[in-house]
């Protein structure tokens, strides 16, 4: 190992295999972070694949760790098995998180959103406590966690929660210099919203057609015209996170306008 690839920040994100986490892991190794990509067992490929390409492109140290973010004892080992390859941590961006799931999904939204993100932000904290260098959280909010959205309050319900779960992590581990933020943004259009949106247009019997990615359907959109519909590559406020340590205890909105708070 060069001392200059042992010397690098290293980074997890959850949920990095598509959407928002892979986003946010493509801007980490432009900005020469070394990362930890954790997602589902079912995620392999693509996370294999995101992988392989940060390597040849932007030189950087990947480690893949597959499992569930809704079980602590394997987010535990996440935090492990990146440390033990990349010998340090320096951020966690827990980024993992799901919409609609079943019919019968409001026990998995709490699991993985609620949980999830407790257990990353725990088993990270312990870590850079460990380290006692300081280092960076970050959760995943969302607009719904600034304002309660029509048919969706179990989400709703989730994001607010991330709100306090990184608000009370803020004033827990900024003793040790760590910082605790999270970003919430609006429409994002990655796989994770075309399966909401097919939730929504199936139960108001609309075709998929409808709308902008049959989004018209959602109740959030009412406001927005199609140009603050955003892509993936937005992630500029995470690596903003990663580098400021004045940046504490926020939850910042990236919608193009739709939400005021």
């Amino acid at each position: 190992m060069s001392s200059e690839s042992s010397s690098r920040r290293v980074v997890i994100v959850t949920g990095a295999a598509e959407g928002i986490g892979r986003g946010i892991a493509l801007r980490l190794a432009k900005d020469g972070y070394d990362l930890g990509l954790f997602d589902l067992p079912s995620s392999q490929e693509k996370l294999n694949q995101l992988a392989a390409s940060l390597q040849d492109e932007d030189s950087v140290r990947v480690v893949n760790v597959l499992t569930s973010v809704a079980e602590e004892a394997d987010v535990k080992r996440l935090v492990e098995v990146v440390v033990q390859e990349l010998s340090s941590l320096y951020a966690m961006i827990a980024n993992a998180g799901i919409s609609i799931n079943s019919v019968l999904h409001e026990n998995n939204l709490i699991s993985v959103n609620v949980k999830g993100t407790f257990f990353c932000y725990k088993y990270a904290a312990e870590q850079l406590i460990k380290q006692g260098k300081g280092g960076r959280m970050v959760g995943a909010c969302s607009i719904a966690g600034k304002k309660g959205m029509p048919g969706a309050s179990v989400y709703s319900a989730t994001k607010f929660a991330i709100r306090g779960l990184t608000q009370s992590a803020a004033a827990d581990y900024g003793k040790y210099g760590i910082t605790v933020n999270a970003y919430a943004p609006g429409v994002i259009e990655t796989p994770l919203m075309e399966r909401l949106d097919e939730f929504h247009t199936s139960a108001k019997g609309l075709s998929k057609d409808h709308g902008q990615l049959g989004l018209a359907a959602l109740p959030l959109l009412n406001a927005m015209d199609s140009q603050r519909i955003m892509s993936p590559s937005w992630c500029h406020s995470s690596s903003l996170m990663m580098q400021c340590s004045l940046l504490v205890n926020r939850s910042y909105t990236v919608d193009g306008g739709c939400v005021f708070d």
